[in-house]
């Protein structure tokens, strides 16, 4: 497990800070962000990983031949969905059951 550290941040107000570090995606539990969450139909994936490839935060894993969300990562920012060749790939709001 990556170890969890702390960020610089810069300026003077405590609502608005800016991260002055690069590539830090991976040491925050930013999936707290998500409105909508991707969800896969694994009938209709053909496991072209562009989705994983895509990802900007490496959110995608891909486990036993085919892509998994962590969803600890996920900030839900919807470009797997626009880049899914067979379109398997919804966002679904995070309250909504099924």
């Amino acid at each position: 497990m990556i170890e969890m550290k702390k960020l610089k941040y810069k300026g003077g107000d405590k609502g608005t800070p800016r991260i002055t570090e690069m590539g830090n995606s991976v040491r925050v539990h930013t999936g707290l962000w998500r409105t909508h969450k991707p969800v896969i139909d694994y009938n209709r994936c053909i496991r072209c990983k562009l989705c994983y490839i895509n990802c900007p935060v490496t959110a995608i894993l891909w486990k036993n031949g085919r892509p998994e969300y962590d969803y600890y990562y996920c900030k839900g920012c919807g470009i797997c969905p626009e880049v899914c060749p067979v379109k398997c790939i919804s966002m679904v709001g995070e309250c909504d059951t099924k």
